[in-house]
């Protein structure tokens, strides 16, 4: 089943003198429960992708519906009721609130659809039992590490039961142990509760836990990987391949 398909997506920034094409056509299309990383060099446009894909941002032509709806034609206030029962986010700079406990900031999807008290606290204790921060939960961001303030930001992304999760560069200020324990628990998540998981990443060992990676260039679907079978290292070692025929993925700006 489709959950995401966008079609002919162009996006654009600036003036009609001194116009920048950043997306150019592109076609693509997620499955529900699929875990995705979009790669590509700097400048390929692939956070670009990411913030239409996610509602973000707007196209400038072609569609995109989630779930079959088409979200390109929504006006503001239909599409912004959409974003907070649908998507969640996980961003690179985690986005708490530092006025927050961790459970607070957790809590902040369902305070905003104004689920019931009793099923918002069963929601937390679950989600934050899955990723590890319970004894967390009356802490503020200020006092706990970055692996546990991007593992807080998962659980709100996961919290509501959204029907995507974007993620933006999630393991992009983490140390190496932090990153892989947040990717476990993501990739743990997305084969129990079936989330689909779309991730912008420019590190291959991260992509590595994905069933299938998306290659950007120039603003268009250069190629694509799917894992199948094969094992995470194994699936690594193509994802390299691929980036060395790209010429090399850096962080974009």
């Amino acid at each position: 089943m489709m959950i995401l398909e966008a079609s002919n997506i162009h996006k654009s920034y600036g003036t009609k003198f001194n116009r920048q094409e950043v997306l150019k056509g592109l076609d693509l299309q997620f499955s529900k429960g699929e875990f995705v990383s979009i790669m590509g060099a700097s400048g390929s446009g692939k956070t670009t992708l990411l913030n239409v894909l996610s509602s973000i941002d707007r196209i400038n032509s072609g569609s995109i519906s989630i779930q079959g709806t088409d979200i390109t034609s929504m006006k503001e206030k239909k599409l912004a009721e959409f974003r907070k029962h649908h998507l969640g986010f996980i961003f690179q700079e985690y986005n708490l609130l530092d006025t927050l406990t961790v459970k607070e900031n957790i809590l902040l999807p369902l305070s905003v659809t104004k689920a019931p008290r009793k099923e918002a606290q069963q929601r937390f204790q679950t989600v934050a039992e899955e990723l590890g921060i319970l004894e967390l939960e009356n802490k503020y961001p200020n006092e706990i590490s970055g692996g546990q303030k991007q593992r807080t930001s998962a659980a709100r992304a996961f919290i509501h039961e959204p029907s995507i999760i974007f993620a933006d560069e999630p393991t992009g200020a983490l140390d190496s142990k932090a990153a892989s324990d947040l990717l476990n628990k993501l990739y743990d998540l997305n084969k129990k509760r079936h989330a689909t998981i779309i991730m912008v990443t420019h590190d291959p060992t991260a992509a590595s836990y994905c069933s299938r990676v998306v290659f950007i260039k120039d603003g268009q679907l250069f190629t694509q990987l799917h894992k199948g079978d094969q094992s995470r290292q194994s699936f690594f070692q193509d994802i390299m391949k691929t980036q060395g025929v790209l010429g090399g993925v850096q962080n974009e700006h």
